[in-house]
């Protein structure tokens, strides 16, 4: 038994969600072998995942959103970091709450991937998501040693907001390590920089952005990309309009400055936390996350665990907080059958408060269907 679950996000880690899950089957079947996996898809908890499965946790002091000191953590196993956006930049780390639409800045992300590189990274994963920003990583390459001037010849204020007075941008003073590690963009969003589909339209709503903020953000990044075609060549522009580029805020465009390679994120964080050899010591593999919905199936991570485990022929099924996927579109996507807090608790708000112990129940019935 493979339990590779995602967070219930505001509810459970996805460490938790498995605690919860092998209790329950124990309840059950006491001696039944469960092998937990706790997964991530690139947004946060992916460096918890990376620590469950046995790398070593790592903290720095670094820039938070809005100019305040964080303390950030990043994975390490044999020169392999994985480093999760969210740690630095993410809305977790405003303080009090209060969003920065036009300023949040991604510096902090940058200080993290150098905190990477001195401790020797040679490949690293850099999950993004759960962002704060929409400043199409200029902060993140800025604290990598890039300069971005407005006409005065000063650095530009931080943030998207910011990059509407942008003049100049020189890349050369960029780390030199960048050009030897192997740099992986773990997304599952593949919007381009900007446009109906971009980082500010699609995303800046939820990081508190007003419409006419959203109109002056995409103006924003569209000319910080266009002054990087100057900087750089016609790349720049390519990036932009690449899928993921639009990933957190256009951190994905950033990234891919950097010579960054996009991967759908939970297929990334397969590979690095073991997940092949995991699933072929597995009968049944149980996956899940917060809520099974149409977006579960756009590159989440139960989705590409149930893809991983079918391809390798074992079954799987869900757990989850709330479904709202039918069940055709269940198998489709190689899931069995899902089981709700919901159809334990019909009280939404019983199962978001008490999610544990109900999900120990559902789990239970898990064990009673497929192992008693």
């Amino acid at each position: 038994m493979l339990v590779a679950a995602d967070k219930f996000k505001g509810s459970l880690t996805a460490v938790e969600v498995a605690q919860r899950v092998t209790a329950g089957l124990r309840r059950v079947v006491p001696d039944v072998e469960v092998e937990a996996l706790p997964v991530a898809d690139g947004g946060d908890g992916t460096v918890a995942a990376a620590v469950a499965a046995g790398f070593e946790r790592r903290e720095v002091r670094v820039t938070g959103p809005v100019g305040d000191q964080v303390t950030a953590a990043f994975a390490l196993r044999d020169g392999t970091a994985v480093v999760e956006m969210a740690e630095a930049s993410g809305l977790q780390r405003l303080p009090d709450g209060v969003l920065a639409p036009l300023t949040a800045s991604t510096y902090g992300s940058g200080e993290v991937l150098l905190a990477a590189l001195e401790a020797g990274a040679r490949t690293i994963v850099f999950g993004v998501g759960g962002s704060a920003t929409t400043d199409g990583g200029a902060g993140m390459l800025a604290a990598l040693g890039a300069r971005f001037l407005d006409g005065r010849g000063e650095p530009v204020a931080p943030g998207g907001g910011g990059l509407a007075e942008l003049a100049s941008a020189d890349l050369s003073g960029l780390d030199a390590r960048l050009s030897e590690v192997e740099l992986v963009l773990a997304s599952d969003v593949d919007n381009p920089l900007t446009g109906p589909k971009g980082a500010p339209a699609v995303y800046g709503p939820q990081k508190g952005a007003s419409p006419q903020d959203v109109e002056a953000l995409d103006a924003a990044l569209g000319h910080f990309a266009k002054v990087l075609e100057g900087a750089v060549g016609a790349r720049a522009a390519e990036f932009a309009a690449s899928p993921g580029a639009g990933a957190a805020g256009g951190i994905g465009f950033g990234a891919m400055l950097l010579g960054a390679r996009f991967r759908p994120g939970i297929d990334v964080m397969l590979d690095v936390l073991g997940f092949a050899p995991a699933v072929e010591r597995a009968e049944l593999v149980i996956t899940g996350e917060g809520s099974l919905d149409e977006q579960t199936l756009h590159g989440k991570a139960p989705a590409g665990v149930a893809a991983a485990a079918r391809a390798a022929g074992k079954e799987v099924v869900a757990v989850c907080g709330r479904l709202a996927l039918p069940v055709e579109k269940l198998g489709r996507a190689g899931i069995r059958r899902a089981y709700p807090l919901t159809d334990v608790e019909p009280d939404v708000a019983k199962c978001i408060a008490d999610a544990g112990p109900i999900l120990e129940r559902v789990a239970e019935r898990i064990g009673r269907d497929f192992l008693s």
